[in-house]
């Protein structure tokens, strides 16, 4: 694993505080039980690799760290770590099920060398749940949120998921923040290939 990235997210875990206890047994949990450290971002749109994940959850971090700075002070930094570090943790799958699994070539792809068209697939062998109630689920028995958490978490995709016109214009600063800075790092710092 990229030594560089492992330091800026242990950066951002250093920043958890006042829910140190509960954070850092969260976050031994999803290292150790589920794919969080290795588990691409997506099945074929940003980060769509090895440890995409973690590197797609520290780039939002850091980025809401400075969009906040600039437009919201009011928020701070653990707050930020942990709805950013958690947004889409729902993609590690569960614990021994991971939620995306390499995409194998079939037998007529590799009799004719003909490439796979995603590198990775959803393993359907989970219950289905979505990113953000996963995420919600694996991390609540773990931490204490607040209901913006909650939200921020919840609502992340904004107006890219049906499912979530029931909280247009009713978004936390908080959720905003975490949606821009979700956007801003999926299409300009990790740019987001065509589909």
């Amino acid at each position: 694993m990229d030594k560089e990235l492992l330091k800026r997210y242990q950066v951002l875990k250093n920043k958890v505080v006042n829910r140190k206890e509960e954070f850092s047994e969260l976050i031994a949990f999803i290292e150790k039980r589920t794919s969080w450290m290795t588990a691409p971002a997506s099945t074929r749109f940003h980060l769509c690799s090895e440890n995409g994940l973690l590197e797609h959850s520290v780039n939002v971090a850091e980025t809401m760290i400075r969009l906040k700075d600039a437009l919201y002070p009011l928020i701070d930094d653990e707050t930020c770590v942990i709805v950013a570090l958690l947004h889409d943790l729902g993609k590690a799958g569960m614990p021994g099920k991971p939620q995306y699994l390499k995409n194998e070539p079939s037998d007529r792809q590799r009799r004719t060398g003909y490439p796979i068209n995603r590198p990775y697939r959803f393993n359907n062998e989970l219950t289905y749940l979505s990113v953000p109630l996963r995420s919600l689920y694996l991390a609540l028995p773990f931490i204490p949120l607040s209901e913006e958490e909650a939200q921020a978490i919840a609502y992340h995709d904004g107006q890219y998921v049906e499912d979530n016109r029931s909280s247009a214009t009713k978004e936390a600063p908080l959720t905003l923040l975490l949606q821009y800075a979700d956007n801003w790092s999926s299409f300009v710092i990790e740019g987001r290939p065509e589909p």
